[in-house]
Parts: structure tokens; C-alpha cells; sequence
């Protein structure tokens, strides 16, 4: 039998396990989550999710931990509470509270999911998910271009020896 999941506490981070990507809410107590969801933003939709990086607009949503998850697996993750203070967790919900219902601007690269919740546990919007990413693209190229230069080089190498 499986630990039942422990109730967040008020300001905690929520990271929800998608297919292809990380979904983030805050926790704002009663079993409700304040995030940011672009239209295309719904438990369970899986790699239709991924849409989201097609548009430029999202509403922050209120709601049911639960329905937003849907049948994803999330937990806790104040994984910046060592580089950042956040900020107590009355203020966390309040600032959560007010952007309720308002449409902002959405950006998958600078204003994401994840960029709104450190916003507002942190004051610092940052999306490790976007680094990590930006990182890999980085690396598979400068080892695409080391290979064709080895490539080059190598089949230069022949043709001298001919």
C-alpha cells in the first residue's frame, strides 16, 4: 500500500509530471492550485499540450489540484528554497490570488508556467525546464558540428592520401 500523498502546505511549488513536459502550479490551500494555462493547458491531454508553445496569451486559473493533474503524477518542489527566500506564504497566495482571471502574456522561452510560479514564490521568474533545454539544443549541436568537422577533416585526409 502506497503512502497517502502529504497535503501541500500554502506557497508550495507544485511540478506535474506531463509527457514531454513539466506543468507548474502553486499551491494555495483547500486543495487548489493558482497557474498559468494557455488555452491548450488540460489535464490529461498529454503531447496535445505542446500546443502551448503556439500561442501568446494565457489565463491564471484557480483550480482543483486534483483536476489539474488529472492522472499525472505531481509533488512538491521548492527546489530554489536554497538559492532564493521565498517569500512568507500569506504573501505567496495573495499576489497568486490577485492575477486569478487576468490574461497575460505567455512565452514558451520567458513566461511560462514555471517562470509564474518562482515569480511569485521567489520575486525571481526562472524556468529550469527552458535552461535545460536551451542547454541540450546547445550541446547536440556543437556535437552535430564537431562530427561534420571530423567528417571534413576525415575525408579530407583521404583524398591527400590518393
Amino acid at each position: 500500500m502506497r503512502a497517502p500523498i502529504p497535503e501541500p502546505q500554502l506557497g508550495d511549488l507544485i511540478e506535474i509530471f506531463r509527457p514531454i513536459y513539466r506543468h507548474w502550479a502553486i499551491y494555495v490551500g483547500d486543495g487548489y492550485v493558482i497557474h498559468l494555462a494557455p488555452p491548450s493547458e488540460i489535464a490529461g491531454a498529454g503531447a496535445a499540450s505542446i500546443m502551448s508553445a503556439l500561442t501568446d496569451k494565457a489565463i491564471v486559473k484557480k483550480e482543483l489540484l486534483c483536476d489539474v493533474a488529472g492522472r499525472d503524477k505531481y509533488h512538491v518542489n521548492n527546489k530554489h528554497d536554497g538559492k532564493y527566500p521565498p517569500l512568507p506564504p500569506s504573501k505567496i497566495v495573495q499576489r497568486a490570488e490577485e492575477l486569478v482571471g487576468q490574461e497575460m502574456l505567455y512565452k514558451l522561452t520567458s513566461e511560462n508556467c514555471e517562470h509564474f510560479v518562482n515569480d511569485l514564490r521567489y520575486g525571481v521568474p526562472r524556468s529550469d525546464q527552458v535552461r535545460d533545454t536551451v542547454m541540450a539544443v546547445g550541446i547536440a549541436g556543437v556535437g552535430l558540428a564537431v562530427m561534420g568537422l571530423i567528417g571534413v577533416i576525415s575525408s579530407r585526409n583521404k583524398r591527400q592520401k590518393q
